[in-house]
């Protein structure tokens, strides 16, 4: 019997149970009758500090999955800000419901339950959310990052993401082939939303033999349009000849289902939460010989950008030498996973949970 980890449990039991599985310090519901509002904001850990992370909005099949999608993006907010070296802890929050829903009083209200926390968690944009939704969300809360550049921010987030992503990839490949350089690879980008569509724009610079695809159909023909790349159906994926498998979409797509038709050598992309169960999957890769890329390390990109922008004086720069980091810690990572024999993934949560620890000694949470 396969003994289901502290991700899997979130499914079982009470609320508190599920907080207490996962380790979390805080959930707060908010509702918000006159606006139609219901969010619900995750605080995992605040060691290191605040907790910043972006708001997402999806029309959920129920209240209970959004809940579980935000213990486990928040969970892993807090291993993101760890491993990159971010004074930060890890939050997240979720929206439910269709983001036609969004307008300014919408926004604004999401803003003030933000601002209630006092800077115990810090919003950004994340999936349906945009630069111009955090610009309402600042008239009521200064604990929020991702405004646009004319504010003073630091923009869409999601070059640095994908920026990010693209090292890791060069680094998981060195490992799994031998060389850093993506020309001639087989690479398939499942997503094309903002972090995809970059990504795709720097592996094509690289000579990459790359496919994409998406469940959206206007965005997937755009994106294979504007840059050359070859577009293919959502249900080819998991049976598709690759060399580097990169999911850039939602989560989960590492599951019982698909974790045997996958032919890759490298699994290496922007989404958050790939592994359905991240220590029952995560072995399985590592006794296929699959490379993985821990999803939470090369997709940092983004909160190394917010982090920047929050911390004040901007400096693009700076953001993307701090991003260049990914490769050296993806090379650590993944040699620690080879020398321990265990999989990639509980390497990385073990060097960032090591910081937290040491940091712990001599702070307590936020």
């Amino acid at each position: 019997m396969v003994e289901i980890n502290p991700v899997e449990k979130v499914r079982e039991g009470s609320i508190y149970g599920q907080i207490t599985s996962l380790g979390h310090e805080q959930l707060v519901i908010c509702y918000d009758e006159p606006t139609g509002l219901k969010a619900i904001i995750g605080i995992h850990n605040t060691v290191l500090g605040p907790a910043l992370g972006g708001t997402r909005m999806w029309n959920y099949a129920s209240e209970a999955e959004a809940i579980t999608d935000v213990l486990r993006l928040s969970r892993g907010m807090t291993f993101k800000a760890a491993i990159s070296g971010l004074n930060l802890g890890g939050g997240k929050a979720v929206i439910i419901g269709d983001p036609k829903l969004k307008n300014e009083a919408f926004l604004r209200r999401f803003g003030r339950f933000v601002d209630s926390l006092g800077g115990r968690y810090i919003t950004a944009e994340d999936v349906n959310m945009k630069t111009s939704d955090m610009e309402y969300i600042a008239m009521e809360t200064k604990y929020v990052t991702g405004l646009p550049e004319v504010r003073g921010g630091g923009g869409d987030p999601s070059p640095v993401t994908a920026y990010g992503t693209y090292l890791g990839m060069k680094a998981a490949s060195k490992k799994a082939f031998g060389t850093d350089s993506l020309e001639g690879k087989r690479i398939l980008v499942q997503g094309v939303g903002q972090v995809g569509k970059y990504l795709v724009e720097r592996l094509m610079k690289e000579n990459a033999e790359v496919f994409v695809t998406d469940i959206f159909e206007d965005k997937l023909a755009e994106v294979a349009k504007n840059t050359g790349a070859t577009a293919i159906s959502p249900d080819m994926v998991y049976d598709f000849d690759m060399d580097i498998y990169s999911p850039c979409a939602l989560g989960a797509t590492i599951n019982d289902d698909t974790i045997d038709r996958l032919k890759c050598k490298v699994i290496a992309g922007g989404a958050n939460n790939q592994l359905k169960d991240e220590e029952y999957h995560g072995k399985i890769l590592l006794e296929k010989g699959i490379i993985y890329a821990p999803d939470f390390l090369i997709n940092s990109g983004g909160l190394i950008n917010v982090c920047a922008e929050f911390m004040g004086g901007y400096n693009r720069e700076s953001t993307y030498r701090h991003a260049e980091k990914i490769y050296d810690i993806t090379t650590s990572i993944l040699e620690k996973s080879a020398i321990e024999n265990i999989p990639s993934q509980q390497a990385a949560i073990e060097m960032a949970w090591s910081r937290i620890e040491a940091i712990g000694r001599v702070k307590l949470p936020y």
